[in-house]
């Protein structure tokens, strides 16, 4: 019998990993986008795109809807990061905060949740992230398939700080998807990058 997730679901997010990314064949690494997290949902109803607190904010971005809309499945619900990148293919967050280039924001996917009323939260993060690669394998381009790593944890972290990214995620492999904090995802953040300073300034905002 196949079982239908409810129409919200919260997200899982990556708990703070410290100074040094795991290593190990236990882990996969994602590089972590400058934007905000997005829900794409597609069932009879139709397409949502809802905030990590559930706020529908589908008409904000089309080219996301379209491209989840096109896609070849009766239902799924998709997990990601929506950007606004720079000519050099960086998330500029600004971009989003000014609302000027919504029409060419899309979705960099990695996780799928639930697809064709069948919910996929037990299966390992592996297997999700394999049909989700093949669900995408021919999306419009407002929809873009965040492609994990295996090189060794330090490497990426480096490489990922050097280009301008806002960091990464390590990922626990065969771990199954939980709402709320867990420790089966750690966040590594670049300290130079914009969003470091934004949380800075945020956090002295808020100690006032």
């Amino acid at each position: 019998m196949l079982q239908h997730p409810p129409a919200f679901i919260e997200p899982c997010f990556a708990s703070p990993g410290g100074d040094h990314p795991p290593s190990g064949s236990g882990w996969l690494y994602e590089i972590k986008h400058d934007g905000y997290r997005l829900m794409a949902r597609r069932d009879p109803v139709g397409v949502r795109l809802l905030t990590r607190h559930g706020h529908d904010w589908t008409p904000r971005f089309p080219s996301i809807l379209q491209a989840v809309n096109t896609l070849k499945v009766r239902s799924c619900l998709i997990d990601g990061e929506a950007v606004a990148c720079d000519d050099n293919g960086i998330a500029v967050f600004e971009r989003l905060r000014q609302r000027r280039h919504e029409a060419s924001v899309f979705l960099f996917a990695f996780d799928l949740l639930e697809l064709n009323g069948t919910d996929l939260r037990r299966e390992p993060i592996e297997v999700r992230k394999a049909t989700l690669a093949s669900v995408l394998r021919s999306c419009r381009s407002g929809l873009q398939f965040n492609q994990h790593l295996t090189n060794p944890g330090e490497i990426v972290f480096r490489h990922a700080c050097k280009i301008g990214f806002e960091g990464i995620v390590s990922k626990r492999v065969g771990s199954r998807y939980r709402s709320g904090r867990s420790r089966d995802w750690l966040k590594f953040k670049n300290p130079n990058a914009p969003a470091a300073t934004r949380e800075a300034e945020e956090d002295w905002g808020k100690r006032r």
